[in-house]
């Protein structure tokens, strides 16, 4: 089949072209089965090399390809042909700035990101067998969704909240830090909390439910934020996901 790309195309270093403009690509004898990654780099290699995007392994895993595809987050690497069909618009995630054509500057949700604490605090001694610190899988269980995140920003460029106010940590950090504040092994839960307490942390997330249908590895990235939520108000985590609360049940008030 023939396939029309309009892509969004912007390019700060040429006259005429520095202000973002539309551009359409005809592509023929595309199979069915065909990644619109894949028809990317046909544009690229095949008819415009300056097109310029992110791309890395291919496989659904850094999730460096992220874009808009027909109006919605998703992976370039994952979404068939098939599947958005004969006319497929292409446009960078929305919410942070451009670099050029669809690489966007990732540093703002990379410092979000950090702001949260995202690594493992513990300081008590190693158990004396010297073996590491276990957990029994009921315990492992309370986080094992949140431990799926790529890191790709389809969540958070989802989001009104974050399009609104930049300064939002947005779904991804909270995502992040919820990996480790319900990890039993972990002792900075407090410290992240507070982080997350603050103005532009996790009160922010009106619920809109954006977050969690562009989540390329299927997180529940809301229900996520209804815990975060929960375990402020309570000032712990105990409890929080044992009673199996989601984000409904959750007060943003």
């Amino acid at each position: 089949m023939d396939v029309t790309f309009r892509i969004r195309r912007f390019n700060p270093e040429v006259p005429g072209k520095n202000k973002p403009y539309w551009q359409e690509f005809v592509l023929k004898d595309v199979d069915p089965t065909d990644r619109v990654l894949e028809l990317l780099h046909r544009i690229k290699w095949e008819q415009d090399g300056t097109l310029t995007l992110r791309r890395a392994c291919a496989h659904g895993v850094c999730g460096s390809d992220a874009m808009r595809i027909n109006g919605v987050n998703r992976l370039a690497c994952k979404v068939l042909a098939k599947d958005v069909g004969e006319r497929i618009q292409i446009e960078p995630i929305l919410g942070l700035p451009v670099l050029k054509d669809l690489v966007v500057d990732m540093e703002p949700f990379f410092a979000h990101y950090r702001s949260v604490m995202p690594y493992f605090i513990n300081d008590t001694a190693v158990p004396a067998d010297g073996r590491e610190r276990r957990q029994t899988q009921e315990d492992r269980e309370k986080f094992d969704d949140t431990t799926k995140c790529i890191l790709c920003a389809c969540c958070t460029t989802s989001c009104p909240s974050f399009w609104a106010n930049g300064e939002y940590v947005g779904p991804a950090a909270i995502v992040q830090a919820h990996r480790f504040i319900f990890d039993t092994r972990d002792e900075g839960s407090k410290e992240r909390l507070g982080i997350l307490a603050e103005p532009n942390g996790v009160w922010r997330c009106r619920t809109i439910f954006n977050c969690t249908p562009a989540c390329p590895r299927d997180i529940q990235v809301t229900r996520a934020i209804g815990e975060v939520k929960l375990a402020i108000q309570r000032g712990s985590r105990e409890g929080v996901i044992s009673e199996g609360v989601g984000p409904i049940a959750v007060s943003n008030s």
